[in-house]
């Protein structure tokens, strides 16, 4: 049987993505794993942080060695220091993220794991840039959803990354019907649930209180669960946010619907820090990501911990194997 080819992006060069993919590299993955990344610094950084690791510029990549890591290069306008993200290679850094999204769209790869990138740094240059799931559904298709898994628990996102005052005009219920058809889908498709049970969470206190704290759940959320009810989805909700997350909630659920962004994962965060993967639902690619940010503080050092990335790549593996056995 043929192994998955798995396209690794380094992310921020002059944060902690390029340093843990070089730590999972020392471990043995039944795949055909390569970086997407600046080879020259990734060979600077194996030198000083890892002396036994080996670096490997390829074309193609082949299956992975433990203590090798495979490299398709993609160098870098300006030197790296650790610590200090530079704007000349905001272009760099997407450049990377289109060469893997497109090698899984044309079949070169079966999924891509993305390490953190720096938003501010991309936008600042001048580049309209709101997160990997937009960037990447503009390359491969699809309608998008934010998923993150820490061990059973899985939050969705019914808006990403808006300003808080934004979030309850993106509210609608076309987009609500349109994530929870994705999720439900992608939950039998990509996780194997014949029949998915999704919890949904109200956008207001106390789930809007009947009116008195919002209608929100009156006018918007429930008649839009209501028409998915009737196709066959099973949900249940509008639950207010501060209890939905308690252990007799979640009993029985495969996934909970959040809102809005911090609305859902905090809580997350808190249950698999470091080791929760994010997952984009709704492409054409299998795409999976660390739980984290750039971590500027630690480039370089050799300290930052690789578990979100070694849980980012084992569920890029698993969902690819289910997604080639349909």
């Amino acid at each position: 049987m043929t192994l998955p080819a798995i396209a690794l992006t380094t992310g921020e060069p002059a944060g902690i993505g390029p340093e843990l993919c070089l730590a999972v590299a020392q471990r043995p993955w039944p795949a055909r794993l390569a970086a997407v990344g600046p080879a020259a610094h990734l060979e600077q950084l194996a030198a000083r942080l890892y002396p036994g690791l080996g670096v490997r510029r390829v074309l193609v990549p082949e299956p992975h060695e433990a203590g090798v890591l495979q490299v398709i290069d993609m160098p870098l306008a300006a030197p790296v220091t650790p610590g200090q993200p530079d704007h000349a290679n905001a272009a760099a850094v997407l450049a990377m993220l289109r060469r893997a999204a497109e090698g899984c769209v044309g079949g070169e790869f079966d999924a891509m794991v993305t390490a953190p990138v720096h938003k501010g740094v991309i936008n600042e240059t001048g580049i309209a840039f709101s997160g990997h799931t937009e960037f990447l559904a503009g390359i491969s298709g699809g309608s998008p959803v934010m998923l993150l898994v820490a061990g059973k628990l899985r939050v969705a996102l019914a808006t990403t990354h808006l300003p808080l005052a934004e979030v309850p005009r993106a509210i609608t219920a076309e987009r609500l019907q349109r994530v929870l058809r994705v999720l439900d889908h992608d939950l039998r498709t990509r996780f194997g649930i014949a029949e998915p049970r999704i919890l949904v969470a109200g956008l207001n206190p106390h789930a809007g209180e009947g009116g008195y704290l919002g209608r929100e759940e009156i006018d918007i959320i429930e008649p839009a669960l209501g028409r998915l009810r009737r196709e066959g989805l099973e949900l249940a909700g509008p639950l207010p946010a501060d209890t939905l997350f308690t252990p007799r909630r979640l009993a029985g659920a495969d996934a909970v619907l959040a809102m809005y962004h911090d609305q859902g994962l905090p809580v997350l965060k808190y249950a698999g820090f470091g080791r929760a993967v994010n997952i984009t639902l709704g492409l054409p690619i299998v795409r999976t990501s660390v739980d984290h940010g750039t971590a500027l503080e630690l480039a370089g050092t050799g300290e930052a911990d690789s578990g979100s990335l070694v849980a980012a790549i084992e569920a890029a593996l698993e969902i690819a194997a289910r997604s080639a056995g349909d």
